[in-house]
């Protein structure tokens, strides 16, 4: 018998492999408590995102400073973090109710707080997929830090470039600069970042704030300057794991909170009975698809609702969305802000107190039950803590005296935005299962939404089984390829379809939660493309793009619904 010839490890079986490898350590490093990102450590960590060269973080493994990378990374993390040695992630654990004042990422919404000029703590409550996604961020962010400090140490002794010693004199003496001297530092920081000067002036544009115009020069400054003192002091930076994070994670501390409240807000309503449709969506699309028709009609061009929604989208419009707001709040639209950690705000809307006749939806689906249906809007959960929340969300309600009411929940819908591996920007995919990366594990659903209900909708649309990723800042273009050109037949990418798709047959068809005859939707619009060279998400939002595919499908899903 004729031996197979044994062939060499292809790039997506190595980019695998290092994805399993990145995981098994930071889940060790959790385990352990602190580990220095620079130091032995972190070995481990840095060598496996080395290897994997992650899209979103493009020329990594190259000497060249990644800026788009860096935008990313920066937009996610709390303000200041650059200068911190020590960097202390924790539960929720009362620093909200101290003098100290929470930084919010702008990309990211999560409470940070500067204890120190030295250190910043992050609080987590999301789960283990965020411990991952801060995790590999910093490591991007530490990588690039000792590029800089490469390019600008000219000895052992600590001696930098003249460039280098021009750029601290402006951010230690925080010297307001005209605009040649502005032009001048940018062209100092294209030589040590080994960029161009326009894409350096690009960066210094997108992260200039309007109380800090040179927030570009800080960002860089400080990450070489604690490179530097790693490399001569050795003086590491630190990352530490609270023993109350350790020992609460994985437990559904804030997804209990979290389902108990909005709960308690059905039974208050008594809207518990009622048919249930929970939706995972964004804070507006929903709402603005059943009532803004009815209190902005003038603003309605050429009978096309996309015109309206479009301009509630544009951020100078906030008077218009107030009308909104209002509105919905007296006509069956309860907000429930979050207070349990989750950062997952929720929606009820009670659609027997909206006037059917003033709407673009007609009950037809609904007209089997003699109450109407109680809609439930969720914002979008973050990776593993999908599966927290839904899983708590689905159990019976805990009334007085022991009792329990299980929910009449009729449907579940998942949409969001997504990664897609065959078209753009904007269009719509519709999968068929889930695929959970890096496991055997795999979902396949009957989805209530079909390709063919979105013909004529202006916007394409692609099917086919969707990867729900461990991280979306860890995926490489040779594991992507492997996943649209194999038999997996993968449209598209993103991070908590599994884990939602789990935590929902688990209460179906094992536990007896809800109904084995829930109706399932699924639908994603496209954020970016990962197998297209400046498509990733590094490369920038969606812009007014993302507005005809995020209320085509909201509309779909009504539709189903009513």
């Amino acid at each position: 018998m004729l031996q197979a010839e044994i062939k060499g490890r292809t790039r997506a079986q190595e980019s695998s492999n290092a994805i399993e490898r990145l995981y098994i350590t930071m889940r060790h490093l959790f385990t352990r408590g602190f580990y220095k990102p620079m130091g032995i450590s972190g070995d481990a960590l840095r060598e496996s995102l080395l290897l994997l060269r992650p899209e979103i973080y493009g020329s990594i493994a190259e000497e060249k400073v990644e800026l788009n990378g860096l935008i990313y990374v920066i937009e996610r993390l709390p303000i200041g973090i650059e200068e911190c040695q020590f960097i202390n992630l924790t539960a929720d654990e009362g620093y909200s109710n101290s003098h100290f004042e929470p930084i919010i990422p702008p990309k990211r919404r999560r409470n940070c707080f500067r204890i120190d000029k030295d250190q910043m703590n992050i609080e987590v409550t999301r789960g283990r997929s965020e411990i991952y996604d801060i995790l590999t961020h910093l490591t991007f962010l530490f990588v690039e830090s000792h590029k800089i400090a490469s390019k600008v140490l000219i000895n052992d002794d600590g001696n930098t470039i003249r460039e280098w010693n021009k750029l601290q004199e402006v951010v230690l003496h925080n010297k307001k600069l005209t605009k040649d001297e502005q032009d001048i530092m940018l062209a100092h920081l294209a030589s040590i970042l080994g960029r161009t000067f326009e894409e350096v002036q690009n960066v210094h544009k997108i992260l200039a704030q309007k109380n800090n115009a040179d927030r570009f020069f800080q960002i860089i400054y400080w990450l070489g300057c604690l490179a530097i003192n790693e490399r001569i002091h050795n003086l590491k930076r630190a990352i530490s794991f609270s023993p109350v994070l350790r020992e609460r994670i994985g437990h559904h501390i804030y997804g209990e909170i979290w389902a108990n409240n909005i709960k308690k807000v059905l039974n208050d309503h008594n809207l518990l009975k009622r048919p249930i449709h929970i939706i995972s969506a964004n804070m507006h699309s929903v709402m603005n698809s059943i009532y803004a028709p009815i209190v902005l009609p003038k603003q309605v061009k050429d009978n096309n609702l996309i015109s309206l929604f479009e301009l509630l989208s544009d951020g100078e419009n906030e008077d218009l969305r107030n009308q909104v707001i209002e509105y919905a709040s007296k006509n069956g639209l309860t907000y429930v802000k979050d207070t349990s950690g989750t950062n997952i705000n929720v929606q009820i809307i009670d659609t027997e107190k909206i006037d059917i006749s003033k709407i673009q939806y007609v009950y037809k689906n609904c007209l089997e039950h003699e109450e109407k249906p109680v809609i439930i809007v969720m914002d979008y959960a973050f990776g593993e803590q999908a599966y927290e929340t839904m899983d708590e969300l689905l159990k019976p309600y805990e009334c007085k005296k022991g009792k329990k009411q299980h929910l009449n929940v009729e449907s579940v819908s998942i949409m969001g935005k997504a990664g897609i591996l065959e078209g753009g920007k904007g269009d719509i995919m519709i999968p068929s299962s889930h695929i959970f990366e890096g496991t055997a594990d795999n979902y396949p659903f009957k989805n209530q939404l079909k390709k063919k209900q979105f013909e004529g909708c202006g916007v394409d649309v692609y099917t086919g089984a969707m990867v729900t990723v461990l991280g979306t800042s860890l995926q490489n273009k040779d594991i992507l390829k492997f996943f649209f050109e194999s038999t997996w037949k993968v449209t598209g990418l993103e991070m908590e379809g599994a884990h939602y798709q789990k935590a929902i047959q688990a209460a179906s068809k094992i536990r007896g939660n809800i109904s084995s005859k829930v109706k399932v939707r699924y639908a994603y619009y496209a954020s970016d493309n990962p197998l297209e060279t400046g498509s990733t998400l590094a490369s920038g939002g969606l812009g007014t793009t993302g507005v005809l595919p995020t209320y085509v499908i909201t509309q779909k899903i009504l539709e189903q619904i009513f």
